[in-house]
């Protein structure tokens, strides 16, 4: 039976990361798409990257993370039933992605002296800016041949690549964390201890008729189910309730 996939971040940290993960996924997805279509969601998407780096720690976060990672990987790889093959390949790409981060200019600032996407920023901030005929300069950029647009999104992607390689093998260990493990509640509700954990994952069988809500923190976490409502546009559920859960 398929399902849907909720996830939760239990901090801050965890949080940008996954926005990250998210936004970096919408650029991807234009990427692979008709540019000439997309590009609203892909610029969106690129400044909202921009502007969390710039706001967020994000880089000491991540290099935290690598160090931590690789202290973890070195211990792993005493154990006799480790894959060792794919421990050394993780390890090596930990080690690189650190040294890529602790350079002394991160290379996503490059971005910032980008004078096509400095001017379109501006444009972007504002809630209807990016209209045609607000913006000549990127309806000629769009109109430019196929090679010529793709160089120039290749060269702003290759300078987050980085932040992009560091994130998405940190999540990986992260999810690979904690299995997931059924439960059952009689009204709808759970909760427990955080102590430890990072990211809360939670599988609902796609067919159910409710979606979960998190809230909590590394000390206590819960999870109310709810249920649309045409009236209040969601209720409490008070039924039983299965999901699947993994604690990170």
């Amino acid at each position: 039976m398929t399902s849907i996939l909720y996830e939760h971040p239990l901090n801050e940290r965890i949080r940008n990361y996954l926005k990250i993960e998210q936004l970096f996924a919408q650029v991807n997805s234009c990427v692979s798409s008709d540019i000439g279509n997309s590009h609203h969601v892909f610029f969106n998407a690129l400044f909202a990257i921009l502007d969390t780096l710039e706001r967020n720690d994000i880089k000491g976060g991540l290099i935290k993370d690598l160090e931590k990672l690789q202290q973890n990987l070195v211990i792993w790889s005493q154990s006799p039933e480790i894959d060792s093959s794919a421990l050394e390949t993780n390890l090596q790409q930990t080690v690189f992605l650190g040294s890529q981060l602790k350079q002394s200019k991160p290379t996503w600032l490059q971005l910032k002296e980008d004078k096509l996407l400095a001017s379109l920023k501006q444009r972007f901030a504002i809630q209807g800016g990016s209209s045609s005929f607000d913006l000549p300069q990127l309806q000629f950029w769009l109109h430019q041949p196929a090679s010529i647009t793709e160089q120039d999104i290749s060269r702003w992607l290759s300078a987050l690549a980085p932040i992009k390689q560091s994130l998405t093998l940190i999540l990986k260990f992260i999810r690979q964390r904690a299995s997931f493990e059924s439960i059952s509640t009689e009204s709808g509700f759970y909760q427990d201890s955080g102590e430890g954990l990072v990211l809360l994952r939670i599988q609902v069988a796609s067919n159910a008729q409710y979606y979960p809500t998190i809230s909590g923190n590394k000390f206590r976490y819960s999870i109310r189910f709810m249920l649309p409502c045409e009236q209040q546009g969601r209720r409490y559920s008070n039924q039983a309730t299965q999901f699947k859960l993994a604690r990170c």
